[in-house]
């Protein structure tokens, strides 16, 4: 779609000075209340994830002492539900409004060595350092820019009439579905560009130490989930097996799955969640897109309008935005990568005002509007044609 046309170079220079104001003002004013709320959400992720593992060993006391039918199956896996749900909200609070963010140097400014950019490792298979890479240096400098912005469609999904249709995204609605499942191994992958690949624009040895890491941080989180929690699981019972006088290895077993299984759970949870919160904020109707010839020369202010034309907010109450990372303030986020994530609440009202000042679109609905454009988006796109879109202010 390009450029807006309505404005003349000296407004959309003053419209860039505006925005480097609310900016400023924000980072200069950085403080002890920042610094609390994100100490108080790592407590509360900390807490969360703890408890799910107590919550989830607990359960193990309910464990049927032999195979079906047992009567005690709804209440042992009511309980152990739980624990997984609870790790689930707290993988999806580290993921999203904590590792995300901390990763986007937001928090770098307090000096606390356990909570800094280079150093933070996130619990998601996907290396911190390529995701740094793919994410923060490639998505947000070329939000939207075809040929530049690998984002645009994750390389696998059509998402605008300006990709040329190719008949593999006739299976889009079903790659879709399982990259919303898998998501953290899609964002593990995402730097290495497998559709690059397939097409030979990149070799197999240009990618091979991402591909190493990639495997090394992997193998790290399957060990953790699947192997040693589940395994710890396993070890509780076995008292307990003794004292009821059954077969310890067949509730060691149960135990060990059971667990994996509630592990897996909370995976998909955060997986879900994630990928809906991402899609939500980049492919409803009315994001735009760019070519390369609409950024050559491009200054910061016509970076800051590319940003607010190439995104979406989700509307939701405080507990929605957190658990969303604040990235239902997609636009914002988008305009100021590096501001504290609970600051962009109280800038998105103003940055709302000055695009309709400036005639310019933001783009913000509800998760119901949202997400059932993107979904109409993904499915009509499968197919040949379609029309773009634009949202009038």
């Amino acid at each position: 779609m390009g450029m807006p046309t309505h404005l003349s170079n000296a407004e959309i220079e003053e419209f860039g000075r505006e925005m480097d104001a609310i900016r400023n003002e924000v980072m200069d004013s950085r403080g002890a209340a920042d610094r609390a709320y994100i100490l108080k959400i790592i407590r509360w992720q900390r807490s969360l994830a703890f408890g799910g593992r107590i919550v989830m060993f607990l359960s193990l006391l309910l464990l049927p002492a032999s195979a079906l039918p047992y009567a005690g199956w709804p209440q042992f896996i009511a309980v152990l539900g739980l624990g997984a749900a609870m790790l689930g909200i707290a993988k999806i609070l580290e993921n999203m409004e904590i590792g995300h963010n901390v990763m986007h140097a937001q928090w770098d400014w307090m000096r606390d060595p356990n909570i800094q950019s280079n150093t933070w490792e996130w619990d998601n298979v996907c290396p911190s350092d390529q995701w740094k890479h793919s994410h923060n240096v490639v998505h947000h400098t070329w939000t939207n820019v075809f040929g530049k912005d690998p984002d645009i469609g994750y390389g696998v999904l059509r998402v605008t009439p300006q990709q040329r249709w190719k008949p593999k995204y006739l299976i889009q609605p079903v790659t879709n579905f399982f990259l919303n499942i898998w998501f953290q191994w899609g964002v593990a992958v995402h730097d290495v560009e497998p559709d690059k690949l397939l097409s030979g624009e990149k070799s197999i040895a240009s990618v091979k130490h991402l591909l190493r890491g990639i495997a090394q941080k992997a193998a790290r989180q399957l060990l953790k989930d699947y192997v040693l929690w589940p395994a710890l699981g396993a070890v509780i019972t076995v008292p307990f097996s003794l004292a009821l006088d059954v077969d310890a290895g067949h509730i060691a077993l149960l135990a060990f799955l059971w667990i994996a299984g509630a592990n897996a759970i909370a995976n998909l949870m955060r997986n879900v969640w994630s990928n809906v919160i991402i899609f939500c904020g980049h492919f409803p109707t009315g994001v735009q897109h760019f070519t390369k010839q609409d950024v050559e020369g491009e200054t910061r202010a016509r970076w800051y309008v590319r940003q607010l034309l190439g995104s979406c907010n989700i509307g939701g109450g405080k507990l929605f935005h957190i658990l969303s990372g604040n990235l239902s303030h997609q636009i914002e986020h988008h305009l100021f990568p590096d501001m504290p994530s609970n600051r962009y609440p109280e800038v998105a009202p103003r940055v709302k005002a000055m695009a309709a000042r400036y005639r310019l679109p933001y783009n913000t609905g509800s998760l119901t509007r949202q997400f059932g454009t993107t979904t109409w988006t993904i499915w009509r796109l499968a197919f040949p044609g379609g029309r773009v879109h634009a949202l009038s202010v």
